[in-house]
């Protein structure tokens, strides 16, 4: 029987480290749920020997497919949160469904007691992405639909396809603890896990292993990225006949652009930390009706020291605008608030031990090829997929401001860090359609498939390895006492549950008739 060059690579691996161990016999596992080097590593082939095999790769894999088909905006991920939460059920986990008064959103659990290790999973899309699979050139398939630019199709799927591994090989070998997987909709917009952390769904977690697409395999710790509040400003007007009569109107309109203006002027005194952006939602119907109504909707970015005071320098070009157009501010609208990553040590060096574990998947000849057509297409150097991991990333010593992900919000409920695995081609650009041309197909497959082994290693590790848990919490305690966690949502905001749903319903059965969505 032939073997594919990266299943027997994988456990060669893993038998040379059972061989050369000192402790080849299974010892006796006492009270603290401890497993000798030889047991652990029994299990660890159980659950990578459930990921390797051929049908459970494909299930996988399609599962993936599926839902980069049905490319769902945030808050609207109907389709995709039922494939997943399916797939589990089938699996023997028990689902609760609408967690956080989001009816996409989810956490799935098997086993009972401590210690409890969750697993982060997203699958939400990006509008305006639609896109061909594996084809280097720009070809939508739906002019202007959604696609997955960040990789949340896998990213998904990869967590539940570590979950089941585990829950797997904790069945084999009499493992005790609870394996939860957290399907969380909307991280695009940041959404889901300021609710879900409000609501107390991470309240007896001891552990989480985030994970996210990537063009490498790696993981980091400490301080990342911004945090951020998504806030829409609504002004009111008064309409009258533009031409005829503008004096008896009140522009909504100017009161949003001299907002923008006075925000853009704010611009020139922030910290380096900070970034603004915004877009107009409404701004009325027809140039010759002064429009009664206008809204323009911020991202407001920056450290979580600094978040607070710039909203509120934010907020006061909002009401001066309004002063200085005659307009009112009608309403300020929180969408969501979160905290920047603050990623444990422990959990990122234990990821990074099963990362050098599990290492690269081997790449064919023919995905190589298109990893290169894209390279060139983007005007990237052509290197292909990548060939070596790379070593544990430390901490910035200076924060420069960036992305957000409300992954923040966990980070500081429990400790938490964040694998990186591959699947996208390096030098794709995020939030693009070359991201969503790479998400497709056996290279996306192979990369999904990496990240579940290292995250049910990683799983493993910290279900029978108190010491290390323990370790791991210390760290996490020690940090909380210097960062608590407080909640920058303002005090009864609530999930935009509407977000996206007329953008995707313009879509949906154009998706459908093309066979988008059943892939």
């Amino acid at each position: 029987m032939k073997i594919c060059p990266f299943l027997r690579n994988t456990f060669l691996t893993l038998i040379i480290i059972i061989l050369s161990s000192d402790l080849i016999f299974s010892q006796k596992k006492n009270e603290d749920n401890f497993l000798g080097k030889a047991d652990l590593y029994r299990a660890k082939i159980n659950a990578l020997g459930y990921l390797d095999d051929t049908l459970n790769i494909r299930k996988f894999g399609n599962i993936s497919d599926a839902i980069w088909g049905y490319a769902e905006l945030g808050m609207q991920e109907f389709k995709s949160s039922a494939l997943l939460i399916k797939t589990l059920e089938e699996e023997g986990f028990k689902v609760e469904k609408g967690v956080a008064g989001i009816p996409t959103c989810f956490v799935a659990s098997w086993g009972d007691g401590k210690p409890v290790i969750g697993i982060l999973g997203e699958f939400d899309a990006l509008p305006g992405l639609s896109q061909k699979a594996l084809s280097p050139l720009q070809i939508p398939l739906v002019e202007g639909a959604p696609g997955h630019g960040c990789g949340h199709n896998m990213m998904g799927t990869a967590g539940i396809a570590a979950a089941i591994a585990v829950k797997k090989s904790m069945e084999k070998s009499n493992i005790r603890g609870t394996i939860k997987f957290f399907g969380s909709p909307a991280e695009e917009t940041v959404i889901s896990r300021p609710y879900m952390v409000k609501a107390g769904v991470f309240q007896d977690i001891d552990a989480v292993i985030d994970n996210h697409t990537s063009s490498d395999m790696s993981t980091s710790y400490g301080v990342s990225g911004s945090a951020v509040m998504s806030v829409v400003f609504s002004f009111k007007g008064k309409t009258a006949h533009a031409a005829a009569a503008p004096w008896d109107g009140r522009s909504a309109l100017d009161g949003v652009e001299l907002m923008n203006v006075a925000s853009n002027y704010l611009r020139e005194h922030l910290f380096y930390t900070n970034r603004l952006h915004y877009v107009i939602t409404e701004g009325g119907e027809a140039p010759n009706v002064v429009p009664d109504k206008a809204s323009v909707w911020y991202y407001i970015r920056n450290t979580d020291d600094r978040l607070e005071e710039m909203y509120k320098r934010v907020l006061d070009c909002a009401k001066g605008a309004a002063i200085a157009s005659g307009s009112t501010l009608d309403s300020v609208n929180v969408l969501t608030a979160i905290h920047q990553r603050h990623s444990n040590r422990g959990m990122a060096q234990t990821i990074q031990k099963n990362i050098e574990l599990i290492g690269l998947p081997e790449w064919t000849g023919k995905e190589q090829a298109f990893a290169k057509s894209l390279q060139k297409e983007l005007g990237a150097k052509e290197i292909g997929y990548p060939t070596k991991i790379k070593s544990l990333i430390k901490p910035s010593d200076e924060q420069v401001g960036g992305g957000s992900s409300d992954v923040g919000e966990v980070t500081l409920i429990a400790p938490t860090a964040t694998l990186n695995f591959p699947g996208g081609v390096p030098g794709e650009i995020g939030h693009h359609w070359s991201t969503v041309a790479a998400g497709y197909g056996s290279a996306a497959w192979k990369g999904l498939n990496a990240g579940a082994k290292v995250m049910a290693g990683t799983a493993l590790d910290l279900l029978t390895k108190p010491k290390l848990l323990t370790e791991i919490k210390s760290e996490f305690a020690e940090y909380s006492k210097t960062h608590p966690y407080k909640s920058f949502l303002p005090e009864g905001t609530k999930p935009p549950l509407m977000l996206n749903k007329e953008l995707m319903e313009k879509y949906r059965d154009a998706m459908a008739k093309i066979g988008q969505d059943e892939k």
